[in-house]
């Protein structure tokens, strides 16, 4: 067994209000600079939807992450020495469409306009060439559908739907969306990684966060392609890929990283997991792809197992990274309460950011005047739920329906349990029986409760001591004894992926 801790994060949906102060945030820190004004690498998408770029999620046209081809898992790109030969026409790139063109407005000529009849205006102009442009997309374009069903219906995780199941969800009185914040997911299995020719992206060994030097980076673009989720980005000025880096300089001294900092619906939590490497590959092969999210969790490893203590050791991780790793919030959604899930487990990546799937808008009815939550048959059919069962399947769930309903069941009968306890609108009894059929203890719900709505930053951002500062004081001691050491204060190698 080959422990190692990663850096994850969960991003529990039902609070997200798509304020995009998170991507502001990313965006004034990282990527305020020239040839990256279309890159956001947060962002916050509405769904249903195409998302950005365009139909991100369709890996017919990108050909992002694995697939298994019998027992064995390839790139759906290909392997390194054989998409060189697409060197120099790839495909399976989006362009500049596919994400927009940057824009901004011609406010110098609102000063410097000749005197005349009209007033001057602002036209737009592209960030890239600097001629006027006329807007037609933009990073949330979709934002809460645009207005209208026009954007929602391409989203391909619709495809399941029957046209009946399809036109409920688009009647303007029962339209319905939800936010999905996105940001790098720094997989265990990254697509990107495995079709960079030039070696250029590394998995750091201490904390698995996923990088790209700028060094070794040869501009090629195939891990824009290779990653699923469309995470790494071609800066235009420098002729270098550039990805989200999930503020390394910040969590190394104790900082959550920018985008979670500023989140005003308090949607995140980082913390760390540990889990098995030599499983892997394992674990990104498991059949059917509806088995993939179980998978995962197997290769999530209890901080709390003595024998996982002493391999931990074994493998250079400290006491403090094992403490953190204990008091993680990331392993409590993930493994103990199995509430948070990854965004499309079947990319085979092994995501390392999960979803709490959102049980918002609550189902409910009028009954004598009364607006009646505590309703009987929340999942008797998948008809009563604005958003289908079957959608969020696809999107958290690799299609297992079961695992979508477990969570959104355990999280029903918390919200009941708390309103049956505080407000009084519902019957303890009836609300204790909805834990029991979840499966959720008395205790547990109280946890959650508690992580969920009334977390403090403390509870939320679970970061290890990094000990940057005696990496440093040994560097300078003895420089070439540390060549090949890309951990601060943990002597492991990066990893390279299965």
């Amino acid at each position: 067994m080959d422990v190692r801790a990663q850096v994850s994060s969960v991003f529990h949906l039902d609070k997200c209000i798509g304020c995009h102060t998170c991507s502001l945030a990313c965006n004034n820190l990282w990527t305020s600079r020239e040839g990256t004004e279309y890159m956001w690498w947060n962002n916050v998408e509405t769904k249903p939807g195409t998302g950005y770029p365009t139909l991100w999620e369709d890996q017919e046209k990108y050909r992002g992450g694995w697939e298994l081809k019998g027992n064995s898992l390839k790139p759906r790109l290909g392997r390194r020495l054989g998409i060189l030969t697409n060197l120099f026409y790839n495909p399976y790139l989006p362009i500049m469409d596919d994400y927009y063109e940057p824009w901004t407005y011609q406010y110098e000529h609102l000063f410097n306009a000749p005197p005349g009849e009209a007033p001057p205006t602002a036209r737009a102009i592209s960030k890239v060439t600097g001629r006027h442009v006329e807007i037609e997309a933009g990073p949330n374009w979709d934002d809460d559908l645009s207005g209208s069903s026009i954007y929602a219906r391409n989203d391909i995780n619709l495809n399941e739907l029957t046209e009946e199941e399809r036109t409920a969800l688009f009647r303007i009185e029962q339209m319905v969306f939800f936010y999905i914040p996105r940001i790098c997911n720094h997989c265990l299995n990254p697509g990107c990684l495995a079709v960079c020719p030039s070696g250029a992206i590394y998995k750091r060994g201490e904390d698995g966060v996923v990088l790209v030097s700028q060094e070794k980076c040869r501009g090629w673009r195939f891990c824009v392609s290779g990653c699923p989720y469309k995470k790494t980005y071609y800066n235009w000025a420098t002729g270098k890929a550039e990805k989200c880096i999930l503020c390394y300089p910040r969590i190394e001294t104790g900082q959550a990283p920018a985008c979670f900092h500023s989140c005003v619906g308090r949607i995140r939590y980082i913390g760390v997991l540990l889990y098995d490497a030599d499983r892997i590959e394992e674990i990104a092969s498991s059949s059917p792809e509806s088995e993939l999210v179980a998978a995962q969790r197997r290769i999530i490893l209890d901080p709390n197992d003595p024998a996982v203590v002493s391999d931990a050791r074994k493998s250079g991780i400290g006491d403090d990274w094992i403490k953190a790793a204990q008091k993680s919030p990331i392993y409590k959604f993930v493994k103990e309460w199995e509430l948070a899930l990854p965004l499309h487990a079947e990319f085979r990546t092994l995501p390392m950011l999960f979803y709490v799937p959102p049980l918002l808008p609550v189902i409910a009815s009028n009954r004598e005047g009364n607006y009646d939550l505590a309703s009987g048959d929340f999942f008797a059919n998948i008809g009563n739920s604005r958003v289908p069962i079957k959608y969020m399947a696809r999107l958290f769930s690799a299609g297992n329906e079961e695992i979508i309903k477990s969570a959104l069941r355990k999280l029903w009968a918390v919200r009941n349990y708390q309103q049956a306890k505080s407000v009084g609108n519902i019957d303890l009894k009836q609300a204790e029986a909805l834990m029991s059929e979840a499966g959720c203890s008395a205790e547990t719900a109280e946890q959650i409760a508690r992580l969920t709505a009334l977390p403090r930053f403390s509870d939320r951002f679970v970061l290890p001591p990094y000990h940057r500062e005696e990496s440093i004081e040994q560097f300078m001691q003895d420089p070439l004894a540390h060549r090949n050491q890309v951990g601060f204060g943990l002597n492991i190698p990066p990893r390279r992926g299965p």
